[in-house]
């Protein structure tokens, strides 16, 4: 397992660090910072400030995914699963909740709202051609493989 150091910096008193919830988290929660509590109604879509802004090293990305638990209870998710913070943009972390349920969800300040995955970022030169190696599939697209 691979460490590295990320800084943070509190943009509001109240925010909360990231943290993971146990020895082998993939994901550390992240948590709402508000002043009031924020309500998302079904088929809303609310972008959750989270009080800090922080510097991701070079190499790196941060991925926001949605948590499991909102998800599988209340039909809170994120639109763009997983949303990707660079790692040279130094603005606040911002999550945006879409609420798939049927009755309208309530955001209050300090909830678990998402997840953030550190992961390396592989960049790729794009080379244009005018053939592609053959495969067994070929052009095959959505469930052409039988799945």
């Amino acid at each position: 397992m691979q460490h590295i150091e990320i800084q943070f910096k509190r943009l509001h008193p109240a925010a909360q660090v990231p943290a993971y919830q146990s020895d082998e988290a993939a994901g550390m929660d992240l948590h709402a910072c508000l002043d009031a509590p924020m309500t998302i109604g079904p088929g809303d879509l609310a972008r959750v400030p989270c009080g800090f802004a922080m510097a991701i090293p070079h190499g790196f990305e941060g991925q926001v995914r949605p948590r499991s638990g909102l998800a599988s209870k209340f039909g809170v998710t994120i639109p763009n699963a997983p949303g990707t913070i660079d790692s040279d943009y130094r603005g606040e972390a911002m999550v945006a909740l879409l609420n798939h349920g049927r009755t309208p969800f309530t955001v209050e300040h300090g909830m678990r709202i998402a997840q953030l995955i550190v992961a390396p970022v592989v960049r790729a030169t794009v080379r244009v051609v005018d053939d592609l190696d053959s495969t067994k599939r070929g052009s095959g697209g959505f469930g052409s493989t039988g799945h």
